[in-house]
């Protein structure tokens, strides 16, 4: 196994994320891995902390912009993309709401650099999670099972990692949160393996009221409804 962190990029996307962007890209950075921190058309202050952070990691962290905001999946395909064209060998996507312990970006990565997997999931226990987000994860897991045949204990879990060739054939339709479930089908799709081991989660008041809610959990059904009639 290598533990080469320069070959392991992160892909932080983030939109108005002025009050944790700081010290979730500059912590992953000081543990020696890239960041490619991806400004989804923020209105606060995110691009300009992003840009203070960079003048201390210059050689580490990457800065791409949208100018308009145009969702979670398109930031993701821009981050991913963006870290395979700078040669990396694994990526991962880490939420930029501070909600990932950086140190599960060793125990994610491992299964890849082990030879054993081509994606990894960092899976939320749900006993961790408040009840609200634990009974929607726990039907988009089922969900998840049923339609794309893949029995995961986490498929909205943001913390997730792919060797560069498997993120390279990961094809991306989805703008909004039904992204998560999309890498699922993804990975059922194209046969890759998959592992899944527990990470922590840290909840504060701005993580609470984001991810998969009962209106997103209703709109991401509607998206696996229609793949079943995509061509």
């Amino acid at each position: 196994m290598s533990d080469s962190r320069d070959e392991i990029f992160v892909v932080v996307p983030a939109y108005n994320e002025e009050k944790t962007v700081s010290q979730v890209i500059e912590g992953i950075a000081k543990e020696g891995y890239n960041v490619v921190l991806v400004n989804d058309g923020s209105k606060d202050d995110t691009l300009n902390l992003a840009i203070e952070s960079k003048k201390k990691f210059p050689n580490q962290i990457f800065i791409v912009s949208h100018v308009i905001n145009r969702g979670l999946g398109a930031a993701l395909k821009t981050g991913m993309e963006t870290a395979i064209r700078k040669g990396a060998k694994y990526i991962l996507t880490f939420d930029a709401d501070g909600q990932h312990a950086i140190e599960d970006i060793a125990k994610v990565v491992k299964p890849l650099q082990d030879g054993k997997a081509d994606a990894c999931i960092g899976a939320r226990p749900l006993k961790d999670m408040p009840i609200s987000k634990s009974f929607a994860n726990f039907v988009m897991n089922f969900l998840t099972l049923i339609f794309y045949g893949r029995n995961v204990r986490d498929s909205q879990s943001g913390l997730r990692a792919f060797t560069a060739d498997a993120a390279g054939q990961i094809n991306i339709v989805s703008s909004g949160y039904a992204v998560s479930s999309e890498f699922i089908k993804e990975i059922s799709d194209k046969n890759f393996r998959l592992e899944e081991v527990t990470i922590t989660t840290i909840y504060t008041p701005e993580t609470q009221h984001k991810g998969t809610d009962a209106i997103v959990g209703i709109k991401i059904l509607f998206k696996m409804i229609l793949d079943l009639f995509r061509i």
